[in-house]
């Protein structure tokens, strides 16, 4: 029986990115803007900064200036929530570029996910939750 080497997975992950970052570019903002946008876009038009964060795996500081970023071009506004949360909520300006650009990403993504059966779609989040739980064990390691 042939295995496959870890590095084929990689190289399938780095060209899932880099299609990611095309889809950044054609809609003329960085990778780190669009994942934000996303990840509000996902939760309703508001979510907390650090849920933001955390869904991502952007760092922090790179949040913060994308955040600030956001701003300063009216497409964000943060609101203070509860002890520390910052809710980083779509102004109208930022809802129409996210309707414009960011839902045909959920479409596309949907498109895809519907073309597979309930049994893919289960081995693929069971198996990718599976290789993201082993590397986090070993990264501990390093």
């Amino acid at each position: 029986m042939h295995y496959l080497h870890a590095g084929e997975y990689t190289h399938l992950a780095g060209e899932i990115n880099a299609l990611y970052h095309e889809a950044a570019v054609k809609m003329g903002v960085s990778d780190s803007v669009m994942n934000i946008l996303y990840v509000i876009c996902e939760k309703g038009d508001r979510c907390r900064q650090s849920e933001i964060s955390r869904l991502t795996g952007i760092s922090r500081q790179t949040i913060n200036s994308a955040i600030r970023k956001l701003e300063k071009d009216g497409m964000v506004y943060l609101v203070q929530g509860e002890g520390r949360n910052t809710i980083v909520c779509l102004t109208e300006q930022g809802k129409a570029f996210s309707d414009a650009k960011i839902l045909p990403l959920f479409e596309m993504e949907n498109k895809i996910w519907n073309e597979w059966t309930a049994e893919e779609q289960q081995q693929y989040l069971a198996l990718t939750q599976k290789y993201r739980d082993g590397l986090k064990r070993y990264m501990q390691a390093l």
